[in-house]
């Protein structure tokens, strides 16, 4: 059979039509920056989830299992209700970032399990407890516990206990790019009969309470089954529900005396629906059946260890009869789903693989979202405002006042749509890897647009995320388009995109000069600041003046800075065989990795480089105001990062670019002096290629022979982010009667100093494991089979260094694939998890992973950068287990 799927995406105008809908809707919209209006940038108690129900959000919507078109005028999730929860479950319920012991945290449980990238099929589940939803036990519980206690979650309070549940599947199929079918099974797990009120739910976004005169769309009933949606500029659409629910119908709009304790003079609201099942006020509906939200009532009894199915239609067109041949509509795209991840999986050997794999690639697609943020409108005010808000000067001066001129509003990969609903600048260069791999168009889509006018700064800064645009992030961005370059090029067997490089180069190169400019404040080529992503495995906050006084070398900057320019110089490269002229632009970036390699090194090898001799490991330099300088031996990621600074580049393509090869020849015969402790292109390798690396071949070994210890950063799950050796010699810095101290944590972190979720002092984490496979992989290139390393370090066995990364893959595998007694381990924390089929069956994608036993901790739906594994399996997944 025709792989379908594959023919959509590789027709561009198709593509775009079969992508207008998607899982576009939001997690979560409260409690985020875009939705704050306080004074004092409050945005979690300004707006909470117990307001959500009742207050219409300015910017985008949240619901559970919901999709949208690409620009959300119009809406449709599922909300739920067990007879017994103060509220409808209209949206997944967590703690803010204030009440959790580790930070934000969802406390529901719902996997994302299917998707092809133009959403033609798609599958999740959500699982609803019987009993009365907890919410004041999990807010209480966890704001008592102590931060390095483990959170409290629902799991734990045993509501789920006996099978008490329902999983609720919901599954979407396009019969065509505006017909979509949606499937809900209900499944009882218990063995009794349970009630259940489900309230499938269509809503316009509200764009109009916020202009004056503003055209204001509408929803109507047409029948007892079908309810018609009309907006001016988007048209009209039907909606059609089987079996001929109640219909409720209310409005997205504020319920301004239940928020702000004043009437507004309207009459139905966004919370009419909650309060009319749950309180059976039926006042709060529109019995004229029309509206802004609708939804339809099912009142239904699920027998126990039995389903009930419920079929909708939302369409563009009116069709006379919208339920027939429904199941066999769903089982097509289904099957056109199966096929397309059958051709991508085919050399992987395991089923369990193969899964694991499939549910990383949904997490992904279902983590688009719309995102909506005019920067300017939002720190002005709108025309009309709601009550209460003030839009004084503080305002205009406060949190991204330097960033007026980005006004997003597309569909944008989220690192977890509930505890990250926004886009973040260096996670999304990981996501786009894997994503490349089954939709390279999005992929550099998603590069591009952080580039565009109206995200990346004047001064050529990319944005972080939206808690802060102005923070700063690993350079990254170039790495991530060079790979989806290659990636894409491999998939359509072309010569490549080079409109999507040449594009990107010429923005990045803006980057470039931003970098330089900011973070190198000496000029010597040694660069500092935050780097939030390692922000917890220093003794500093790095982002801010040290305690110290003085200012901090980084031999994590400074690499990162390497990486940076040898990805433009790959770059270059590539564009220099397509155009000669960019070869002048190649000999810069050359250079310039050169006098930061030099700096890095510290060609005087005194206690003023960033290299130890002793140790054969890198740290950071800390030059006090006194004139002293002090390395601070804390033996983490930042001393491994060096190793990212490499590329390859083909003899052949040396040789073509004559200006090129000339100015190199010269460099490296007159600059000696910077270039001895550094790989040279007038070395050639394995295969003839060359090799630009920050690392000659005896650090790197050195460096590898630490990463690879099992005593220090290799666990049996991955590369850990500090090293073991810490937990019995913690890394002390004694500063007046102040000690600061830094111990091997494995999972949390025990310190608040860099906030809630940035726990990083022991655990394995995804985009910096990635990059040293990546790195691993590079070198093999250069080095070849007749290079070996020593694997596990002290174990007498011997390794090619591409085997070395296979091994690696294949250790953050098993934090997900079962073992032999059927456990994954990044359930070790969670009993119940582990040893429950209905909940081990299931994987989630954690945010980062205990450094001992491998259980996930931090978010759970972080296929952001976790999703990577599913490029890991495709890397790796055809490898024997490590023995």
């Amino acid at each position: 059979m025709m792989n379908i799927e594959k023919e959509r995406i590789i027709n561009s105008e198709t593509t775009d039509s079969w992508k207008k809908w998607g899982p576009y809707v939001s997690d979560r919209q409260w409690g985020t920056v875009r939705e704050d209006y306080s004074k004092d940038g409050s945005a979690w108690e300004y707006f909470p989830h117990d307001m959500a129900r009742s207050r219409a959000y300015r910017w985008s919507e949240d619901g559970i299992g919901g999709i949208s078109d690409d620009q959300q005028h119009i809406c449709f999730a599922l909300a739920f209700w067990n007879h017994k929860d103060p509220i409808i479950k209209e949206r997944f319920f967590g703690l803010t970032g204030n009440e959790g012991n580790h930070g934000e945290d969802v406390k529901e449980y719902y996997y994302y399990q299917d998707s092809t990238p133009t959403h033609s099929y798609m599958k999740m589940m959500y699982r609803y407890p019987h009993d009365e939803f907890p919410y004041n036990q999990l807010v209480t519980e966890n704001k008592n516990r102590l931060r390095t206690e483990d959170e409290f979650d629902l799991i734990d309070t045993g509501i789920f206990d006996g099978n008490k549940f329902f999983d609720i599947y919901i599954e979407y199929a396009k019969n065509d790019v505006e017909d979509i079918l949606i499937r809900l099974n209900v499944v009882n797990k218990y063995h009794e009969d349970k009630d259940l009120v489900v309230l499938p739910t269509v809503w316009f976004r509200n764009t109009w309470d916020w202009e004056v005169n503003a055209d204001k769309p509408s929803l109507s009933s047409i029948s007892d089954n079908e309810i018609r949606l009309a907006h001016r500029e988007f048209g009209t659409y039907n909606f059609y529900l089987d079996q001929q629910p109640e219909l409720l119908f209310c409005e997205n709009e504020t319920n301004a005396k239940r928020v702000f304790g004043q009437s507004n003079g309207k009459s139905f609201f966004k919370d009419g629906i909650n309060n009319y099942i749950v309180n059976n006020d039926t006042h709060a509906v529109n019995r004229d059946e029309m509206g802004t939200k609708a939804a339809g009532a099912y009142r239904i009894t699920v027998a126990g260890n039995n389903n009930y199915v419920i079929r909708l239609r939302l369409s563009k067109e009116r069709i006379q009869n919208p339920f027939d041949n429904f199941d066999n509509l769903v089982h097509q795209r289904l099957s056109e789903a199966d096929i397309f991840y059958n051709d991508l999986q085919a050399h992987i050997r395991e089923e369990d693989l193969k899964n694991i794999q499939r549910q990383a690639y949904a997490g992904m697609m279902w983590a688009k979202q719309y995102y909506n943020f005019d920067v300017s409108k939002w720190l002005d005010g709108d025309a009309v405002n709601p009550p209460h808000i003030d839009f004084d000067v503080n305002r205009s001066h406060g949190r991204n006042a330097a960033w007026r001129h980005m006004h997003c509003s597309e569909i944008i990969s989220m690192p977890d749509k509930w505890e990250y609903p926004w886009f973040a600048a260096w996670d999304l260069a990981f996501h786009c890897i894997p994503i490349a791999r089954i939709d390279p168009s999005f992929a550099k889509d998603q590069l591009q647009l952080l580039l565009d006018e109206k995200h990346l700064h004047p001064s050529g800064q990319i944005p972080a995320y939206e808690w802060a645009f102005s923070d700063v992030n690993p350079p990254v961005h170039a790495w991530a388009t060079l790979r989806i370059f290659q990636i894409d090029r491999k998939i359509r067997c072309d010569k490549g995109d080079f409109d999507f490089l040449e594009q990107s180069y010429h923005k990045l190169l803006l980057n470039f000069t931003w970098w330089v400019n900011q973070k190198d404040r000496h000029g010597s080529n040694i660069f500092e600041g935050g780097f939030l992503g390692l922000d917890n495995i220093g003794i500093f906050d790095r982002s801010k003046p040290l305690p110290t006084g003085g200012f901090m070398e980084q031999a994590d900057g400074t690499a990162w800075m390497a990486m940076f320019s040898l990805n433009m110089l790959k770059i270059s490269l590539e564009l220099s065989l397509h155009n000669p002229n960019y070869q002048s632009m190649a000999c810069k970036f050359f250079e310039h990795f050169y006098y930061i390699a030099a700096a890095l090194n510290n060609i005087g090898e005194n206690d003023n480089s960033l290299w130890d001799d002793n140790e054969k490991f890198f740290y950071d330099l800390l030059h006090l105001p006194n004139g002293k300088v002090q390395r601070l031996k804390i033996n983490s990621m930042v001393g491994i990062i060096p190793l990212f600074a490499v590329e390859t580049i083909i003899a052949e393509s040396y040789e073509n670019l004559p200006i090129f090869k000339k100015q190199v020849d010269y460099f490296i015969k007159e600059r000696e002096d910077l270039t001895k402790n550094v790989s040279r292109l007038d070395e050639p390798g394995d295969g003839k290629r060359r090799l630009l690396s920050l690392l000659r071949g005896f650090r790197m070994k050195q460096v590898l022979v630490r990463m690879l210890d099992e005593t220090e950063f290799l666990s049996d799950y991955g590369i850990r982010a500090l090293s073991k050796i810490h937990k019995d010699k913690p890394y002390k810095y004694q500063l007046d009667h102040q000690i600061y101290q830094i111990d091997y944590e494995p999972g949390t972190s025990g310190t608040s100093l860099f906030g809630g979720n940035s726990n990083w002092r022991g655990p394995i984490w995804f985009p910096v494991n990635y990059l040293i496979i990546e790195s691993l992989l590079k070198y093999h290139l250069y080095y070849g089979d007749d290079f070996k390393i020593e694997y596990p370090t002290h174990s007498g066995k011997f390794l090619t260094i591409r085997d070395v990364a296979a091994q690696l893959g294949i250790r953050l595998m098993k934090l997900f694939r079962k073992d032999e007694q059927g456990k994954r381990p990044i359930y070790n924390n969670y009993p119940r998890m582990q040893n429950d089929p209905a909940f081990n069956n299931e994987i989630l994608f954690f945010e980062y992973f205990h450094g001992d036993n491998g259980s996930g901790l931090g978010a759970s739906h972080q296929t952001g950068w976790t999703g990577l594994i599913a490029d890991m399996i495709f890397k790796f997944g055809y490898y024997d287990q490590e023995n």
